[in-house]
């Protein structure tokens, strides 16, 4: 480990290939592995095997980020998107090692802010200025370069939007975050290279506000919908949650009548359709 490259997680855990160059997998199968993570890697050690990812070649985080959906965190695997391929991860400590992914992505990122640019519903006229990102368990603090400091607490967010806007002569993506600050409604801008927003909006996304949707779930039911919702194929989520084919079966059943699922093929095979999107980003934001 060099010099600048700092250990952040390091537990027992599993993994698996979900998708394989755009193509979600058959079959699937866990490796049990050490999880490492520095600010600079991930590794995956599994007996004389080690799988090392740099941490700059981790596109996203799949399932989490929607422009159109509210998506929240998912509560027991972390799925990332590597090129063509997406890992699925999950670990003994799952909660702290998200939190020190998040720390190794985003942790004192230099970006560009504005705050507020809304408050109280009304336009500020607030300019752009450079700030960097503090990861709390609570949420995201940015030190402003003006000395304040704006706080996104998870629980106090509303609404994220995003959109392409002109800045110093580039279209450049924007994060529009929406949340109360001291009974205020704020809107607070964020830019930086799309990577960037792409991690800030998933971490923010947990505490999204969700509309309230009424459907009784078990918690084995709750545990396919997140495995569909994390890219996991249909045909292997009976081996991916442990549980049988005909439990799994009924549990399609149940889901396509509630219409959080729509049918691809007969019987097998299923699909999340946006309401069931919404379902699963509020079960999970309650686990």
């Amino acid at each position: 480990m060099s010099n600048n490259e700092k250990q952040l997680y390091d537990s027992g855990g599993k993994f698996a290939l979900a998708v394989k160059d755009d193509r979600q997998l058959n079959n699937i199968s866990w490796t049990q592995c050490r999880v490492l993570l520095s600010n600079k890697r991930l590794i995956l050690a599994s007996g004389d095997n080690k799988k090392t990812i740099a941490l700059s070649s981790i596109e996203s985080i799949e399932g989490r980020e929607d422009s159109t959906q509210s998506i929240a965190a998912m509560s027991n695997y972390l799925s990332l998107r590597i090129d063509n391929d997406v890992i699925v991860i999950t670990t003994n400590s799952y909660d702290e090692f998200e939190l020190a992914f998040y720390n190794a992505v985003i942790d004192k990122a230099v970006i560009r802010v504005k705050h507020p640019a809304v408050e109280g519903g009304v336009v500020q006229g607030t300019s752009w200025v450079k700030g960097r990102v503090s990861v709390e368990e609570s949420g995201l603090m940015i030190a402003l370069k003006s000395g304040s400091l704006a706080e996104l607490e998870l629980e106090e967010i509303t609404q994220l939007s995003r959109e392409r806007q002109a800045i110093q002569g580039s279209k450049r993506l924007v994060l529009q975050v929406s949340h109360v600050d001291e009974g205020t409604s704020i809107e607070t801008h964020i830019t930086a290279s799309e990577r960037k927003v792409r991690f800030i909006e998933t971490f923010l996304r947990e505490g999204e506000e969700q509309n309230e949707l009424e459907v009784d779930l078990s918690p084995k039911e709750e545990e396919v919908l997140m495995a569909l919702y994390s890219g996991v194929s249909p045909f292997v989520i009976p081996e991916f949650t442990g549980q049988d084919v005909e439990t799994v079966e009924e549990t399609y059943d149940k889901l396509l009548e509630l219409d959080v699922v729509d049918m691809v093929r007969e019987r097998h095979e299923v699909a999340l359709n946006s309401r069931g999107r919404n379902i699963a980003s509020e079960a999970m934001s309650t686990e």
